[in-house]
């Protein structure tokens, strides 16, 4: 039924979105377009990034109100590549099923690493 997903994350700076997604998470830009759009992917996942002036449409919410996950193989290696980028981790949850720890974009938005047992 479905082909593919996709999210969109609303910013404010969409310099500063495009720079963390695509140099500190390791992603592939796909495109930019105006200063008010780009999509980057993810295995398995497409994130468009909206920066949206004034009566345009939607602004930035609130942190909190989504979250993305990034399935990875090795959990640890994940995390210590991304503290040398400069990337600050909380809530490690350890479970029967999975290993997860959470993040944050330059924006506020949780992101989080997932490790399946």
């Amino acid at each position: 039924m479905f082909k593919s997903g996709n999210v969109s994350v609303m910013v404010a700076d969409l310099t500063k979105a495009v720079e963390f997604y695509v140099e500190t998470l390791g992603l592939k830009l796909q495109h930019e377009m105006g200063g008010h759009f780009a999509q980057v992917e993810a295995p398995g996942l497409t994130i468009g990034l909206l920066h949206l002036d004034g009566e345009q449409g939607t602004q930035p919410q609130t942190s909190g109100s989504m979250s993305i996950g990034f399935e990875v193989e090795e959990l640890e290696l994940a995390i210590e590549t991304l503290k040398s980028r400069g990337v600050e981790f909380h809530d490690y949850v350890e479970g029967k099923a999975a290993q997860v720890v959470h993040f944050s974009d330059p924006e506020g938005n949780t992101l989080y690493l997932v490790c399946n047992r």
